[in-house]
């Protein structure tokens, strides 16, 4: 068996729980201001925080919503989130994160599969939440309902079994079928933002624009567990807005920015950029969805900073590597983070491959999830023998140890025989000049099999198809050309950043 091993040693497991573990970030500070709502400018100290927790986790265990309960949260970014979400897992209980622009029909299905017995979210969403939750209380932040669940503070952690105790389900982005509910315990969190602040050399006093969902495990463990736990400060943000953003970093003069590839290309390619003094910025870290490196490389040269990615999914809860900004290398998703070891496994035989050659990336570490909930079926599929767990994407890790994704496995475009890789194409379709964004995908074809053909959205110069073809034709093999392009307004994607195929391809099919 190859197996490719972290160049880091291993960081030490720890008996807290992951609360605790942010409060050990937070208790020699009390006073530091550690959350800032962006658009508002209400901001909790440290101290003020961790009282919040420990009465809404009493307040919580008093309604009957303690230790061994499910509260599901649907909320954007804001610094009632942090609190909700660590009261939960403070009281002994789970917390399962619901994206916020669900229907009721997509909160229906979660709150049904976690087994929920509260639902909190804010008054925007009250009305789809309501029709979600149906007869499970439903309650809003902010409200005199939300208020009174604050009690008398739990002052210590409610005891859990910190390896099998799922304190947190947040559910995969569901590309096929309906999304998974992920088990994650309170090792695996604890243990990846260990990892994490180690393979990112994430620095005490790091104040960053938290734009990224903490629904999501991005934003979770990257943004509100690490900055929190690592001595750092968040200014929320509820979504996605970039001169807010851009004003933010500024004006705190952020040392690093966490993006997704559709911000990334934001701040390569957006005029309004210029416009803001970014100066103390010295990383911009990409994840959560591929990136080619002319992207990385064409971030770096404008902000005069060190354009890093790094690689992760849910059910790593989510950090196995992250380019290091002391070597970083064009391309690369990363090192791989502390205690953790990796396979490159031939996707036709099975075999172990060595160092510099393609095939599926198989990761195994104390940060792999304890399995999907109600889904021994798609469990048994995921997790190999040993403890492996089968991620899905195609890759190659080469003689340093850097891991290089070329797609995802389900993704891949079968076109005569030959493997075409819509994140390739995609990336060189981004780095020419005039085209903003991209999406390719596979067309069923009777001789073929597949054709890859692309979805592109232009600025200014727009190039025609014709000069898309010879741009392609020159940069790329013959068997990866493309047979038809569509000029569209936006590519459809997910709230991490991921490019939602299906929604193209019905878009074909209609």
């Amino acid at each position: 068996m190859a197996v490719f091993t972290s160049p880091y040693p291993d960081v030490a497991a720890t008996d807290l729980s992951i609360t605790q573990r942010v409060f050990q970030g937070l208790e020699h500070r009390p006073d530091d201001v550690v959350l800032t709502d962006g658009p508002t400018g209400r901001s909790l100290t440290a101290a003020t925080f961790m009282d919040q927790v420990k009465s809404l986790a009493g307040g919580l265990g008093a309604a009957g919503f303690g230790a061994d309960k499910t509260v599901a949260i649907m909320a954007p970014n804001m610094p009632e989130y942090c609190v909700v979400f660590h009261a939960v897992a403070w009281g002994g209980g789970t917390i399962t994160t619901l994206n916020p622009t669900y229907t009721a029909h997509e909160v229906a299905h979660q709150m049904a599969d976690s087994g929920a017995q509260l639902l909190i979210t804010i008054p925007d969403f009250l009305e789809t939440a309501k029709e979600g939750a149906g007869d499970t209380p439903v309650i809003a932040i902010g409200t005199p309902e939300y208020k009174a669940l604050f009690g008398d503070p739990i002052p210590n952690q409610v005891p859990v079994h910190l390896d099998d105790f799922t304190v947190v389900l947040p559910y995969s982005s569901g590309t096929t079928g309906l999304p998974k509910g992920v088990m994650l315990s309170h090792r695996n969190l604890v243990i990846n933002v260990d990892q994490s602040i180690v393979g990112a050399d994430f620095k005490p006093g790091e104040v960053t624009a938290a734009f990224l969902p903490f629904f999501h495990i991005y934003g979770m463990t990257v943004l509100m567990n690490i900055h929190l736990a690592g001595g750092g400060a968040l200014v929320t943000m509820p979504r996605f807005d970039l001169p807010l953003f851009l004003q933010i970093s500024q004006d705190h003069k952020a040392k690093r920015m966490w993006v997704v590839p559709p911000v990334a290309l934001a701040l390569a390619k957006h005029p309004l950029v210029d416009d803001y003094d970014l100066t103390s910025l010295e990383e911009v870290f990409i994840a959560a969805a591929p990136s080619g490196p002319e992207l990385s490389d064409t971030i770096a040269a404008r902000l005069n900073c060190v354009a890093l990615q790094g690689y992760g999914m849910t059910e790593l809860s989510p950090v196995s590597h992250v380019v290091p900004g002391r070597a970083p290398r064009s391309g690369a998703a990363g090192l791989a983070v502390p205690n953790t070891d990796c396979r490159i496994v031939d996707i036709e035989t099975g075999a172990d491959l060595p160092a510099g050659e393609e095939g599926e990336l198989w990761i195994k570490g104390p940060h792999v999830m304890q399995g999907y909930l109600n889904n021994p079926k798609a469990t048994q599929e995921t997790m190999a023998e040993g403890d492996w767990l089968r991620t899905g994407d195609i890759g190659r890790i080469d003689a340093d140890g850097y891991l290089f994704i070329t797609d995802r496995l389900k993704e891949l475009i079968k076109y005569k025989g030959f493997q075409v890789a819509p994140a390739e194409l995609e990336a060189t379709l981004v780095a020419m000049e005039g085209i903003v964004d991209a999406a390719v995908i596979g067309k069923a074809d009777e001789g073929a099999g597949e054709l890859p053909i692309a979805f592109v959205v232009t600025g200014e110069p727009a190039p025609d198809e014709i000069a898309i073809k010879a741009h392609i034709e020159q940069q790329l093999a013959h068997y990866k050309q493309l047979h038809e392009i569509h000029f569209i307004d936006e590519i459809p994607k997910s709230a991490s950043g991921k490019i939602l195929r299906r929604l193209l391809r019905d878009g074909l099919q209609g």
